[in-house]
């Protein structure tokens, strides 16, 4: 598992993020606080409060493909 802060701000930066996340066939979530969500539901990112920076939890080792992509969001 691996776990990476992200942030994410408008709208179509979220969209971006699920269409990325949605690519690969592993888990992901996203935590913030106590709360936790699927990170490829749209639905369940607008939840959380996302002005705050948030977590990424992808459970699996070998993830450096996706780091690559979704570096743009990782602060």
């Amino acid at each position: 598992m691996k776990s990476v802060p992200i942030k994410l701000g408008y709208a179509e930066e979220v969209k971006a993020f699920v269409n990325t996340v949605n690519r690969y066939p592993y888990d992901v979530d996203l935590r913030s606080g106590r709360h936790v969500v699927d990170a490829k539901s749209i639905l369940g990112i607008f939840s959380l409060d996302l002005s705050k920076p948030i977590t990424l939890d992808i459970y699996n080792d070998d993830c450096e493909d996706l780091m690559r992509e979704i570096e743009q969001f990782t602060i």
